[in-house]
């Protein structure tokens, strides 16, 4: 009965080991500036907005999805994404993508959208009527 608990708390240790080196290995940068994105081979969270003017490509038998983005000093990036578009995609106010940049593009593994809250349009409307 004893070996039972000291084989299960040994299994419990070895995962929490595992688990714990993993998480540290998690190497992903937070950029903004795609003068810096363009420079490095590492996964990336980068944080911009869609160029609403050259649309975006649904590319269905492929399942991809691809559009512009550009940061806050209005560099633009071809975004390459291999899955569907995202839900509220084209009223979003912000988009983060996370992924890596190579051969000219970057290629996101994940795309979350931030979209205007109800809330920021009561504002605005209560800034106005004032």
């Amino acid at each position: 009965m004893n070996n039972k608990y000291i084989f299960g708390g040994i299994i419990i240790v070895i995962f929490f080991g595992i688990m714990g080196f993993l998480l540290t290995q998690t190497n992903i940068k937070y950029e903004q500036d795609f003068a810096e994105i363009v420079k490095s081979d590492a996964t990336i969270k980068a944080t911009g907005s869609w160029v609403k003017e050259k649309s975006y490509d649904i590319d269905k038998q492929k399942n991809v999805f691809s559009f512009y983005m550009k940061d806050y000093n209005g560099k633009e990036i071809k975004v390459i994404y291999k899955g569907a578009i995202p839900n509220n995609f084209e009223s979003s106010t912000s988009v983060v993508v996370t992924g890596k940049y190579k051969e000219g593009k970057f290629y996101a593994s994940d795309i979350l959208t931030k979209c205007p809250s109800k809330y920021e349009t009561e504002y605005e409307a209560a800034e106005k009527a004032s």
